[in-house]
């Protein structure tokens, strides 16, 4: 018997297993959004710099779009596209880094 704290690891019907990581890989899930903040543009654009060098280390082939940002922006949202729903975990995995 469970009480209420316990929690029930679901089991996947097609293979059996249970995910205990807390990332469930989707087909199709391949676009990672970061919002970006910062005090100006040029503080901004750095950030975004390092999101973009690190996806490309997960990707060569990734492919990227980043809102408009003025001169007075404090935020910017960028969605990056991978070929596969698992580059995109290993990108969103690696950026915990940069949050730091």
């Amino acid at each position: 018997m469970m009480n209420k704290t316990q929690e029930k690891a679901e089991v996947c019907e097609a293979c059996g297993c249970a995910g205990e990581m807390g990332f469930i890989i989707k087909e199709g899930d391949d676009i990672a959004e970061v919002v970006i903040h910062a005090e100006h543009k040029k503080a901004l654009e750095t950030e975004l710099e390092k999101y973009v060098a690190l996806a490309f280390e997960v990707s060569k082939e990734v492919q990227y779009h980043v809102s408009p940002v003025t001169e007075d922006s404090t935020q910017l949202t960028a969605k990056f596209q991978f070929g596969v729903s698992a580059e995109k975990l290993i990108f969103e995995l690696k950026t915990r880094s940069l949050a730091q």
